[in-house]
């Protein structure tokens, strides 16, 4: 089982996802904007990112620069997606260094084609990492430099605290996309009905 940290703005999209990815066994932490990956970085420590290309305040490309420039996170395999609408930019993407992209909305086969390769490769690359804290949190990190993470070296560091347990917001979204959930497919069936009768009232 692979921890995967999974970032998008559109709940849909987390949703499927999530669903998509827990069935296959994977632990799956969801957030919803770019600031919020890197401030969970050290705690959720994942195997793989799947990012959207387009996240607000800190995009899918910066945020793979600042992973695979960084000797801590450079084992984690990052994958950027996108849509029909915000495709992800195929040259931004290689030159971010990550592994790969994959369209949405997520299909299992896609999603397992691109993440199986990536999960066999993440444990003898995380073993090889250097010792030591993680970097510095948001507003701390090093600056971007032309794509690339500034070599500077970090002054030593204390270990990284306990991971905060989840806050009452996060519960209650838990509980808030189980119910969504378990709601929906009722609710299209209804929608679908009163379609088919408004049709029928016309004819």
């Amino acid at each position: 089982m692979s921890r995967i940290l999974l970032a998008d703005d559109s709940p849909h999209a987390q949703r499927m996802g999530e669903r998509l990815l827990r069935d296959e066994g994977h632990e799956v932490i969801t957030v919803t904007d770019g600031d919020v990956v890197l401030a969970r970085l050290p705690d959720v420590d994942p195997d793989i990112l799947i990012l959207d290309a387009n996240l607000p305040l800190r995009d899918g490309y910066e945020i793979a620069r600042f992973v695979k420039g960084s000797s801590f996170y450079r084992h984690a395999g990052v994958l950027l997606t996108g849509s029909i609408a915000e495709p992800v930019d195929e040259t931004k993407a290689r030159q971010s260094g990550a592994d790969g992209m994959i369209h949405k909305p997520f299909e299992l086969k896609a999603l397992t084609a691109l993440i199986n390769p990536l999960v066999s490769a993440v444990t003898e690359k995380r073993d090889a990492r250097p010792a030591g804290p993680p970097p510095p949190p948001p507003g701390e990190e090093p600056k971007f430099v032309r794509g690339v993470v500034a070599s500077t070296p970090e002054p030593e560091k204390a270990a990284p605290a306990a991971p905060a347990k989840p806050s009452e917001a996060d519960r209650v979204r838990a509980a808030v996309t189980l119910a969504l959930d378990a709601a929906f497919p009722k609710l299209v069936d209804e929608v679908t009905r009163q379609v088919l009768r408004a049709l029928h009232t016309k004819q």
